[in-house]
């Protein structure tokens, strides 16, 4: 780990004479007979970054969203400059200068960049909107942030990225000087989370406090100055920056007792189950974002695609899942192309599908987990007589949510009732269980914590051992080595390169940047 110098984080603090800018004080927070935050106590310093981390389930959203005054807790305070307070409301936590950047971003889609920016707190003189005054407030805030924003940009027409910038700016608009962001880097491909983590030191350096959730160890190691683990509802650990390194945070995260899955090599793959044939996709804007790509999965083999993001891993996903059409070539499951079927007959032919939305995509999360659970094309192993089995729906329910080590309370719970990385076990759960022949995985660990990618990670090898063909697609590269038989590389829609497992991240790198692959000779010299 490369340490930061001097001119790079803030002076230390000199026996404790500066209070803390926000925190909690032995806080505690119920839901029902569910135990979110236990005696929890936690200290930001001003003009720090201040990691927050844990698996999924651990309490770090309800921490956040109390420190918001989205929750209020059942014992213990908030505190604000070092002094208990109650915030009756958001609104009251940005009258002390606090902002929140949830993971579901707010943007008004319709509007330009500058209307989201300003929304709701308009610069008027004499009843109209002083645009330019607007503009110039815009351009001071990027620039001190080191950001170029074209504020005419409709949010409709920009990455996540962008739209999560401009979030960012919002709370600083309205006067915000302590942000906290809860999992900022999920939704973001690895270049936009450098320019990120970048914005974050600047904004940190000039003197704003962030309090920043992750599950990515090497953005905290990066960017926090002092880490508080929760693990299970508490917090287990408080780390100066001299403390912190990736190991360490990992067996804290985790616990004593608590190891991720061992990787393990594929066994010998059986025959073709999907074969895809000069694909060619369009984006929503129509253009052409998979051009010609051609390819084999067989049984018992996971084949992972790297690309750097807006290459057409995201189109080429959808297509074969049936969510977005093909301009032109065959996707054949079993031999029969189907190309131009639809969701549900993928489905009944075999085809899963895990979303990288699960919210949107891959749950309904005012439905019980029961319903969720059983939400597959064939209801027959799960009903009697045409009708659905009560008996039969439990115990499929049970099994799925045993699987995939589920921490929930009862089936009849909403989908809605657990954190994230709980919902996305339950739909690789649900799609890894039963009859798959093939299954497509879009970004299947993303905001996932580390206890939770070693079970999702463990899913995706028993199914290959069960003899379905998985295709992975994510942005981890570690992830793509550690469970791919072959990696396929998109650079511009295209097909550039298919390596074996083994290869190195920089073999991998190359091919995504649109170099070429290393020979066979030079790889093993």
């Amino acid at each position: 780990m490369t340490s930061a110098t001097a001119t790079d984080r803030p002076a230390a603090d000199p026996a404790g004479s500066i209070p803390c800018r926000i925190g909690a004080r032995s806080v505690t927070k119920r839901f029902g007979t569910l135990t979110a935050n236990s005696d929890i106590d936690l200290d930001v310093l001003p003009g720090s970054v201040h990691a927050v981390i844990g698996e999924n389930g651990a309490g770090k959203t309800t921490l956040m969203r109390i420190l918001y005054g989205l929750e209020r807790p059942d014992e213990g305070d908030v505190l604000v400059d070092g002094r208990p307070v109650r915030l009756r409301g958001p609104r009251d936590a940005i009258a002390r200068g606090i902002g929140l950047v949830q993971q579901e971003l707010s943007v008004v889609p319709e509007l330009t960049l500058l209307e989201n920016l300003v929304l709701g707190a308009e610069p008027t003189f004499a009843g109209r909107i002083q645009w330019s005054t607007a503009r110039e407030q815009g351009e001071r805030l990027a620039r001190d942030a080191g950001l170029s924003i074209d504020w005419d940009t409709g949010a409709m027409h920009t990455s996540v990225a962008v739209q999560q910038q401009v979030e960012i700016l919002r709370l600083l608009y309205r006067g915000a000087d302590v942000l906290i962001l809860d999992e900022p880097t999920a939704v973001l491909a690895p270049a936009q989370v450098t320019e990120l983590l970048a914005m974050l030191r600047q904004l940190r350096n000039a003197g704003r406090t962030i309090v920043f959730i992750s599950h990515k160890l090497a953005e905290v190691v990066s960017v926090a100055d002092r880490v508080t683990v929760l693990r299970a509802g508490r917090a287990v650990a408080h780390l100066e920056h001299d403390e912190i390194d990736a190991d360490r945070l990992a067996a804290q995260i985790i616990g004593d007792n608590e190891q991720p899955v061992a990787s393990e090599a594929g066994g010998q793959p059986g025959e073709v189950v999907l074969a895809v044939e000069n694909l060619t996709v369009r984006d929503d804007r129509g253009l052409v974002r998979v051009d010609g790509v051609g390819f084999d999965i067989r049984a018992g083999e996971v084949v992972g695609f790297a690309a750097v993001a807006g290459n057409g891993q995201d189109e080429l996903a959808e297509a074969l899942a049936g969510i977005r059409r093909c301009r032109s070539g065959a996707i054949r499951l079993g031999g029969a192309d189907m190309a131009g079927d639809d969701v549900r007959a993928r489905r009944k032919a075999g085809l899963r599908y895990v979303s990288p939305d699960r919210k949107r995509e891959g749950l309904a999360l005012q439905l019980s987990l029961r319903d969720n659970a059983i939400a597959t094309p064939d209801l027959s192993t799960i009903s009697r007589w045409g009708l659905l089995s009560a008996k039969r729906a439990r115990s499929r329910t049970s099994e799925i949510l045993r699987s995939a080590d589920v921490r929930f309370g009862t089936i009849a719970d909403p989908a809605s009732s657990l954190s994230g990385g709980n919902q996305q076990r339950v739909v690789i759960g649900r799609e890894t269980n039963g009859s798959a022949r093939v299954l497509v995985a879009s970004q299947p660990t993303r905001g996932v914590d580390v206890r939770g990618v070693a079970y999702i990670s463990e899913l995706i090898r028993r199914a290959r051992r069960d003899g379905t063909g998985v295709v992975l697609f994510s942005e981890e590269l570690d992830e793509l080595r550690d469970l791919c038989d072959r990696i396929l590389v998109l650079h511009g829609g295209r097909l550039v390169g298919e390596l074996p497992r083994g290869a190195t991240r920089a073999e991998i790198g190359r091919l995504m940047l649109g170099g070429q692959a290393a020979t066979d000779e030079a790889r093993t010299a």
